[in-house]
Order: structure tokens, then C-alpha cells, then sequence
């Protein structure tokens, strides 16, 4: 099993305003990197599923052996970053995310 650093790296939430976890800082490092590479500026974006699909490949096999945990990585830096205005969803069924920068 892969040794994860001390590291900590406090994230936000759009729907808890004020309010912060403390992740694993190699992981959500990891995560982030993958999720803007795949994420496309253009609207409408692509679902949760496709850029769960086109972010797995560029995972550190490290980190997210076999892509272990990271659905659950996703949505906490998908919401981080939704929180710090770098990434936004579309009111669409399924949802959509898209870069903002």
C-alpha cells in the first residue's frame, strides 16, 4: 500500500458556506490536476460520469490504486472547486461541470 504524505490541504463545500475539511493534500493535489485537464471550458461540459471516465488514465496509480476512492475524491474537489469559483455545473439532469478559468 502506498505510504500518503502528512500533508493536509483544507477544502470548501458551496453548500456549507464558512465551513472546512482537511483532505489528504497528495490526493486532492492528484484529483485537481486530472479534473481541469479533462474539463473543458465550453459549456454545456461534460457530465460526472464522462469526466470520471476521462480522469481515471491520468490518476497516480499510487494514490488511487486501480482508481480506488476516487469517485468520492471527485466530488470533494469538484465541490472545492465549484466553492473557489474555478469550476461550475450547469442545471442540467444529468449534472455538468466546466472550467471557469
Amino acid at each position: 500500500m502506498a505510504k500518503q504524505s502528512a500533508a493536509k490541504v483544507d477544502i470548501e463545500n458551496p453548500n456549507s458556506p464558512g465551513r472546512t475539511e482537511r483532505v489528504d493534500a497528495d490526493k486532492y493535489n492528484a484529483m485537481k490536476t486530472a479534473l481541469l485537464a479533462v474539463l473543458p471550458e465550453a459549456t454545456p461540459g461534460f457530465t460526472v460520469a464522462e469526466t470520471k471516465t476521462r480522469l481515471l488514465p491520468l490518476l497516480p496509480d499510487a494514490l488511487f490504486p486501480q482508481g480506488a476512492t476516487a469517485g468520492w475524491w471527485l466530488k470533494a474537489v469538484q465541490l472545492d472547486l465549484e466553492a473557489k469559483g474555478i469550476i461550475a455545473r450547469e442545471p442540467t439532469k444529468p449534472l455538468r461541470l466546466h472550467r471557469l478559468r
